[in-house]
Order: C-alpha cells, then structure tokens, then sequence
C-alpha cells in the first residue's frame, strides 16, 4: 500500500499503511462538506429528472454504437480497409465512454424519472462494457462521501501522472491491452483478468474492493454472480458468431470497450489529477472542464465534475445549469488544455516536491448569515446500495 505520510505529511500519518474497516470508517469519520450556497426551490428544480431527457441521453449513446457498428461491419464485408479502420477507431471511442460513465449516471439512478429503467439499463451498459456495477456502487458511495480522503475513499488515490508516455498512447490510440499509469483507461487484461479471479475464486483484485465489501456478504455475492453472468454473455456471444460465421460480432460488442480509449482518458484524467486530498471542499479536489456538445454528451456531462460532486443527485443534463446557478461561488472552469497544462505543471512540481498539491483559487466569499442546509444537497441519488449496512 502506499506510504501516504511520505506523500502528503504528518496530517495523514494515522492512517499511513494500516486502514480501519470501513464499516468503522462509516461510523466514525463525518466530513462537514462545503456547498456552494444555491436556493432551495431551485435546488429542487435541477434534481428533478426526465424520462425524455433519459431516454434522449442513454437512447441517444446507444443509436451511436448501432450506426458506427453498422457502418464498421458493411466496411469489412466489403473489405474497404481504410474505412473499416477509421469506422472502428470511431466505433471504440464512443463505446469506451459506457464503461464507468453511462453506468456511473444509471449507478446514481438521476437518468430516468422512472426508477425501473434507471434499473433495466444499468445491467446492460454494464454486461456489454465488462462493467461490474455491483463493485462500482458499493465503492463510488464511499468516493461521494469522502472524495479523495485516503481514509474513506481510495477509488482514486493521489497522486496520479498525467502520462503521455509513447507506448501508453499507442494503446490508448489502438487496442488498450495493458493497464497504464492511470485509471482513466478501460485495459483489456486487467479487466478481463479481474472478472475471471471474482467469478472463479470470488477474490477481488483490488484491496479497496475487498475493504468495501468486508462485512457485506449479500452485496458480495451479487458482485460474484455478477462477474460470471458477464463472462456467460460474451462466451455466448463468441459461440453466436462462430455458429453464424459472425466474425465482427465479438469485436464490434466483446473487443469494442477497449479499443480507442483515448478520448475518454484524455476527458477524464482531469477530474481530480494534481488536486487536494484531505479538504472539506470540493471545489479543491475536483475539477469542472469546459468540452464541445458532442463530447459532453458521450461523456455524460461528468465535464461537470465538481457540480456533480456538490450536488450528486442533479442528473447529469442538468449540471450545466447547476454551474450558471452557483458559479459566483465556483473557480472558473478550465478548458482541457488548461486542465492538462495544469496537471503536468504539478505533476512535475511533486517530483521535486512529494508533498506538493494544486491549491485551486477560490472566489472571495461575502459574509452573511449561514443557512440551514436541506438534506437534498447532500443526496447521492440512488447510488447507495440496498445492502450498504
């Protein structure tokens, strides 16, 4: 495990290399998170979801993925090369923005107005994507709660390299095999790897999934049933295409989330890279990037990533205008290369300095008398688990 008084100083020392079980995390540690001040009917107004705009966001990824399927298949019947490489390329960029992202916003269950279909397609994003939303829930509860506080959450650990190192781009840029120095990328053997050792030995590959579980024997089970009903779905959809002569079927489905990962790293390295771990505001440990329509929409507005983690129970077509609501309040947005720019900055800067963090300017704030907080604001949605005890 990592030496987190060495990374970040005495302030963490207690909790350096040996972790207290997390259902003891739970009991004893509460962060008195800040909030950006937000009128309470308007807070009500932005959390209230849509079934047509629900639909228009997770109909609308899926018809994406129908067309450049469709377009990459009729390239390789006809054995046009360069068109079937270009569709492809098109093809995986879209498809890897399902893994952890699709299924992060049908995790929190703020898509659809109506529960049931926040819950029918959750399991399919997630069984086409090799996604194991039963681990994703458990852990992204703990993320919202302590975000970026090592004690509570280590679904992301800081610090973490921004690297463009060449033979990582390749994957990204072509077939991801290999788990980079990030986690922003979906690699093929890690996950891969990760779902064949829970479905088979009913282990985890990570030592925060087994932390996050410890205790909680009914949410475990269905991880491990999950795992396997993944691994049955694609075996059955390799026996299709062999029985069919259906050659592109498992690649177009099975390959599809690990193939040109680039732009969903790219969008998302940013998040929390280089920022603040151990602060009460959020605005210090996420980061909101400023991206085209069209990428927003595959990215599932998560460019709006500090409103999202102030307010997660806004559904995530309705973060933009979040930010118009409170952005008196917030740092101005950065563009993408802005982000990056300021993430390799610090990057370098911690080699010198391990200790060294990003310290977001923050907007000077007007005196005046504290309102009472609305429970709403500090809703997850319906993320937590049923079986989170």
């Amino acid at each position: 495990m990592r030496d987190y008084c060495a990374i970040y100083g005495e302030e963490c020392c207690s909790m350096s290399t040996e972790y207290e079980p997390m259902q003891q995390v739970r009991k004893n540690f509460r962060i008195s998170w800040y909030r950006c001040p937000i009128e309470r009917a308007k807070l009500r107004e932005l959390t209230r979801r849509s079934d047509v705009r629900g639909a228009f966001q997770t109909v609308g990824h899926i018809v994406l993925l129908v067309i450049t399927g469709a377009v990459t298949y009729y390239f390789f019947n006809q054995r046009i090369w360069i068109g079937f490489a270009l569709s492809l390329f098109a093809h995986g960029t879209i498809y890897s923005f399902i893994a952890g992202l699709a299924t992060h916003e049908l995790a929190h269950g703020t898509i659809f107005k109506t529960k049931w279909l926040n819950g029918m397609f959750l399991p399919v994003f997630s069984i086409i994507s090799w996604f194991n939303h039963h681990n994703y829930k458990m852990s992204h509860t703990y993320h919202h709660m302590y975000t970026i506080h090592p004690r509570g959450d280590r679904e992301v650990e800081l610090p973490v390299k921004p690297s463009l190192q060449p033979l990582h781009m390749l994957q990204l840029f072509t077939f991801n095999i290999f788990r980079g120095p990030e986690p922003w990328s979906w690699p093929m053997i890690p996950v891969i790897g990760a779902t064949l050792k829970l479905a088979f030995t009913s282990k985890f590959e990570k030592e925060w999934l087994e932390a996050v579980f410890e205790g909680q024997e009914e949410a475990r089970k269905k991880a491990i049933n999950w795992a396997r009903w993944i691994l049955v779905f694609h075996l059955v959809l390799l026996a299709v295409s062999i029985i069919f002569k259906l050659w592109m079927l498992p690649v177009l489905v099975t390959l599809a989330p690990f193939i040109a990962n680039w732009w969903r790293y790219f969008v998302g390295a940013p998040m929390h890279t280089g920022l603040k771990n151990n602060v009460a505001d959020f605005r210090l440990c996420v980061r909101t990037i400023t991206l085209d329509p069209f990428s927003q929409f595959i990215y599932w507005r998560m460019n709006w990533h500090t409103e999202h983690h102030m307010f997660a129970a806004v559904p995530c077509y309705n973060l933009k205008n979040l930010y118009r609501a409170v952005a008196f309040d917030m740092p101005k947005p950065r563009t993408l290369i802005g982000a990056w720019q300021e993430m390799r900055q610090t990057w370098k800067k911690q080699q010198e300095d391990p200790g060294y963090q990003y310290e977001t300017p923050l907007p000077e704030q007007e005196d005046g008398e504290k309102k009472r907080r609305d429970p709403l604001e500090a809703s997850l949605g319906d993320l937590r688990p049923k079986d989170f005890e």
